[in-house]
């Protein structure tokens, strides 16, 4: 999967599937695998001292995870940047926007080509007021960290692929500012009616 030995960085949906790959591709050597759904400073913590236990042969640090946090993420930082003797670490994720530009300089990146078949969701963008803002902001008040991610995503597919509209610099910005706000945990409530405030008709006949 990775020609060096440093490891890298998997981008994938299939996290469970691909930990077990990996694991069975390096086998007799051995692997420790950390999967978790928000990888925190604890888990850092953990795999940190799991890297620093000596080992007389290669020895595969596996971290899976649908987000890193960003203190977890500063924590590898000088551990991915220099491993310790015979330690090889794999970061799982299925966004390369849950990583660190930091992090993502220290490991190679593969991404996997899947193609999600996004369905339509209830709102139309290009129709949309502020009744349709307000149920869809309400309908999608608790979400999980990589489930708000998933949305955002899913909705810009929407706006460009399903709905075929010409976004705007600003309606662009909006989406891009979502993911980032989202990674450090704002009120997904307030980021989502952002978004969607860029869309509504009466904002674009005021343009």
């Amino acid at each position: 999967m990775f020609e060096n030995e440093r490891g890298g960085i998997l981008i994938t949906h299939e996290i469970e599937e691909r930990a077990k790959e990996i694991e069975e591709s390096r086998h007799p050597l051995r692997c420790v695998t950390f999967l978790r759904d928000d990888f925190k400073i604890e888990d850092a913590k953990e795999v940190i001292a799991e890297a620093y236990k000596s080992e007389e042969s290669i020895k595969t640090l596996i971290l899976g995870a649908k987000t890193f946090t960003v203190p977890a993420q500063n924590a590898l930082l000088k551990i991915l940047e220099e491993p310790p003797r015979n330690i090889v670490f794999i970061l799982l994720a299925p966004n390369k926007s849950t990583f660190l530009p930091t992090v993502r300089s220290r490991l190679v990146l593969k991404q996997e080509h899947t193609h999600h078949k996004y369905e339509p969701l209830s709102i139309s963008l290009k129709n949309l007021d502020l009744s349709g803002l307000f149920g869809f902001v309400k309908e999608h008040d608790r979400l999980k960290k990589h489930e708000a991610k998933a949305l955002i995503e899913q909705l810009m597919h929407q706006a460009i692929h399903i709905e075929n509209l010409s976004l705007s610099t600003v309606q662009l910005e909006g989406f891009e500012k979502a993911l980032r706000l989202i990674e450090v945990n704002s009120r997904f409530q307030s980021v989502l009616a952002m978004v969607l405030m860029n869309f509504l008709r009466e904002v674009k006949r005021g343009r």
